[in-house]
């Protein structure tokens, strides 16, 4: 049996990466998904998903999705922006990104959602954090980390003011993974095999997560077999952590 059969999911940053591979395998284990990204054209190729395309910086634009939609049993917030630089390195406008996306609209979403779940009688959260900020430092990444650590932090804190009321929120943070988020990154630095190398170099399996790893541990999150789980910040990163 489909393990999100007759549920009905939202995915933001649906439109690449881990938002798109966790929206796919939502859809084929039967949930109906709303699949929400700023890339129309990005969603237009994902299947078997309803797109809403949406900009997540726009708070009013969020307000009015949340009541466009109705009730969901599954929120899945994925969206987000990876800031390179140091302290001394990070620009204003990278900061402001970083809050915004990362952090403000993760809240902003959940607000718009969160009354149609409690009044239905609960639902499962999954915000996808990171292992950097939420778990390690990471080099050159603080405004990224900040943002990260903010994601673990509220995922607790939701998951500690709900559990009473049948909502539960976790949190999944990643190591390194393969995505086109990556791969521009790498192409910024001017050498994107050396970029890689050392990505590589760093995981303690030798090789990078892929999104539908990353989505396998969404799948669980949203379905009823972790109907015990709540306020968990779970890494899920080839054994980066340990090292």
């Amino acid at each position: 049996m489909a393990r999100l059969a007759g549920k009905r999911a939202l995915v933001t940053g649906a439109g690449q990466g881990i938002g798109r591979a966790i929206a796919d395998l939502y859809a084929r284990e039967g949930a109906t998904v709303l699949a929400l990204d700023v890339n129309g054209d990005a969603l237009s190729t994902l299947t078997d998903c309803e797109p809403i395309v949406v900009d997540l910086l726009d708070p009013a634009a969020i307000i009015r999705t949340g009541e466009a939609i109705g009730t969901l049993d599954v929120l899945v917030n994925c969206a987000g922006y990876v800031d390179n630089g140091a302290l001394l390195e990070t620009t204003e406008a990278g900061l402001d990104l970083s809050l915004n996306l990362n952090v403000r609209a993760t809240i902003r979403m959940t607000q718009a959602v969160l009354p149609a779940m409690l009044a239905a009688g609960g639902g499962a959260i999954v915000n996808i954090a990171s292992v950097a900020g939420a778990m390690i430092g990471v080099p050159n990444r603080l405004a990224y980390c900040a943002s990260k650590g903010a994601v673990a932090g509220m995922t607790r804190s939701i998951a500690l003011d709900y559990v009473g009321k049948g909502i539960r929120c976790n949190a999944i943070c990643p190591g390194t993974v393969q995505s086109p988020s990556l791969d521009q990154r790498l192409a910024a630095t001017g050498d994107a095999a050396a970029a890689m190398a050392a990505f590589v170099a760093r995981q303690p399996m030798g090789r990078l997560g892929t999104p539908e790893e990353i989505a396998f541990l969404a799948l669980y999150l949203a379905s009823d077999e972790s109907a015990y789980t709540t306020g968990a910040v779970i890494a899920i990163d080839g054994g980066w952590t340990m090292a």
